[in-house]
């Protein structure tokens, strides 16, 4: 039997990064970014208008920041002592939406926090990746954590016998986050998740 896997997201379960994105912005480009609005389509607005800017130009202004700011992104509290505490236990990989471009980039800013763990780039729902990974490492039983709804329903789709734990690690989006309705927990806080997810991987059982 393989050990367990524990896969889990980067940005705001790992690491904050909206806040460091709402302060590029103010910063460099004179852009409001509304940190606790439910549609990220709509954040990033005109400082003159207040009118939201086009979609079309939020991805370059996101790959901007990940050009330049990310050594501004700190560590969530409590997420390097849980993953350590899991390591013990489980395999780990993180699984984070951004190109491939990033990953030398991803997996050194981890490493300044004693986060060593592989790191999987990823474009759209994570659900594919996810049944990947399952279905190479054949862990004897997975969790997965991820801030964003669509991501637990993808995996849902593709992975039912994962363990799905919803977390958004930045209390200004968490307060205004409902919890994703294809997870099987609501978690905001390391300290709260850890004994969790350690009893799923303990436990061996999938997902019902």
């Amino acid at each position: 039997m393989n050990r367990p896997l524990l896969i889990t997201d980067c940005d705001e379960v790992l690491l904050h990064m909206m806040t460091h994105f709402a302060d590029f912005l103010d910063e460099r480009h004179d852009l409001d970014f509304r940190i606790e609005e439910p549609d990220y389509s709509r954040a990033v607005r005109s400082r003159e208008t207040g009118e939201p800017i086009p979609q079309d130009q939020i991805w370059p202004l996101l790959d901007t920041f990940f050009d330049t700011e990310m050594h501004r992104q700190n560590i969530v509290p409590g997420a390097a002592e849980a993953l350590q505490r899991v390591a013990q236990v489980a395999d780990i990989v993180v699984l984070t939406n951004l190109g491939n471009e990033y990953h030398a980039n991803r997996v050194e800013q981890l490493e300044r926090f004693d986060i060593r763990h592989e790191v999987l780039c990823n474009h759209g729902g994570k659900g594919r990746p996810v049944r990947e990974l399952v279905d190479k490492m054949e862990p004897s039983v997975a969790v997965f954590v991820d801030d964003f709804e669509i991501h637990h329903e993808s995996v849902a789709e593709l992975a039912p016998e994962v363990w799905r734990l919803h977390m958004i690690a930045e209390p200004k989006i968490a307060a205004k986050r409902v919890s994703a309705r294809h997870a099987h927990a609501r978690i905001d806080h390391w300290d709260e998740a850890l004994p969790w997810i350690l009893d799923k991987l303990a436990g061996g059982a999938p997902a019902p």
